[in-house]
């Protein structure tokens, strides 16, 4: 297994953006065949994952982890590690001790998930040893002067200690805690978690409203600022106050108009009425962007309604569209509004012109071979020779499109080039002949 290790980890070779994907789904191999061993040989597990997560520190140098999972996995490995100790009834203060140590000399960032992961793998006699442990880290931070000033380390190990009490379900330590600093809208998230687990939900909603109230313009881009309502409608309707949770929806759906809203906001519309409440919601939905009316109006099939706006929009707006949102579109429309559809496939075609982006050609030639058949069968014949006419006009220059661009015009199907793959096994194949 070691000799597995310093495999997977390559040491001395530099790993480059390209070769990260390969590098870390190799490391998380080695990782699953440590965690295999945890059931049958705990303590060699542990040492193994100690050998492994101090030999990735050694290699945090040797590699671009732009994406961020090189990080994550060191991090799984800690949390595999903390499970490796408990099976082998190993000392829980050492394994706190050994957690903290790697917490402080962080150079890497591979510990930012341990804040809230180490609590939800700690069994209570872990979770008990590392909260004195952080209790401790956090009564040191606050005793220092230079603490007191931007407090980072206190507000570290503050935000640890939340995690743990939030994992014990203690009301009375977390109370006491944000008492001594400024409550946010996580910690309203946490309260009411723990009070909704004690079945305490009037406790619970008190709490999401406080969090909500925090954030009364609506600015803040924080993830609670999107779940509390959310959670607070849930409850609501639990609690029997299925008309405030509504209520709430359609606020939420009317101040962004999206295909989640849409979802939400019908989860709380009684069925006898959901006919009166889609037109209401749809007049509503008209003034939201266009890219999120095309998800909207396709997730609830308002084809009529999707095509009349797609005809009203220009043709930049549409090319300044991404093709995950455009496409679907196009496809759904090419039987029922065949010269909506062409419209948009011909945005998707010199979206990709305008931006230069040779390799996506074959992409650009099957959304403007798309868009002639189209027009033709739409009998707008006429519209398609001035498309054509432009693209020649503005493109002429891109010669790894303008042939095969030729061949559509002159009604030829413009076949997309056989990848390298493809041919290769076109060759392998002619050998049998």
């Amino acid at each position: 297994m070691e000799n597995v290790i310093e495999s997977a980890l390559q040491p001395g070779r530099f790993i480059d953006w390209k070769q990260g994907h390969s590098f870390t789904h190799g490391l998380s191999k080695v990782e699953h065949d440590i965690e295999a061993i945890v059931a049958s040989n705990p303590e060699r597990a542990a040492y193994l994952y100690e050998t492994l997560v101090a030999a990735c520190n050694m290699k945090a140098d040797e590699i671009d982890d732009s994406d961020g999972k090189f990080g994550m996995i060191v991090g799984n490995l800690l949390c595999g590690w903390i499970k490796a100790r408990q099976a082998a009834a190993a000392d829980a203060d050492v394994t706190a001790k050994t957690l903290l140590s790697w917490m402080e000399k962080d150079d890497y960032g591979f510990c930012s998930g341990l804040k809230s992961d180490a609590a939800k793998v700690l069994d209570r006699t872990g979770l008990a040893s590392f909260e004195r442990a952080v209790r401790a880290h956090f009564e040191s931070t606050c005793l220092k002067p230079e603490e007191r000033v931007g407090g980072y380390y206190r507000d570290f190990w503050g935000q640890v200690l939340r995690s743990v009490y939030a994992q014990q379900r203690n009301i009375e330590k977390y109370l006491a805690l944000i008492a001594r600093t400024s409550p946010t809208q996580a910690d309203c998230e946490a309260m009411a978690t723990i009070f909704q687990a004690k079945r305490k939900p009037d406790e619970a909603l008190v709490w999401l409203e406080r969090g909500i109230e925090m954030d009364k313009s609506g600015s803040s881009l924080s993830v609670e600022s999107y779940r509390l309502p959310k959670l607070r409608r849930q409850l609501l309707a639990k609690l029997g106050r299925e008309s405030e949770a509504l209520d709430s929806a359609w606020a939420a759906f009317l101040a962004n108009p999206s295909k989640f809203t849409f979802d939400e906001l019908f989860s709380y519309v009684p069925k006898a009425e959901h006919a009166s409440w889609h037109e209401k919601a749809m007049a509503a939905s008209e003034r939201a962007s266009l890219s999120t009316l095309i998800e909207l109006w396709l997730s609830v099939k308002e084809i009529e309604r999707l095509a009349d706006r797609l005809n009203r929009a220009s043709d930049r707006e549409l090319e300044g569209l991404s093709h995950y949102t455009t496409e679907p579109a196009a496809k759904r429309l090419v039987r029922t509004h065949p010269a909506t559809a062409a419209k948009v496939f011909r945005a998707l075609c010199v979206r990709v012109l305008n931006a230069g982006k040779s390799k996506y050609y074959d992409a650009a030639l099957a959304n403007i071979e798309a868009a002639r058949k189209c027009w033709l069968a739409a009998g707008l014949d006429e519209l398609w020779r001035r498309t054509s006419t432009e693209i020649r006009r503005e493109h002429h220059r891109k010669s790894g499109f303008m042939p095969r661009f030729e061949e559509i015009v002159a009604g030829k199907r413009a076949l997309p080039q056989p990848s390298f793959l493809d041919r290769a096994r076109a060759q392998w194949a002619s050998k049998g002949r």
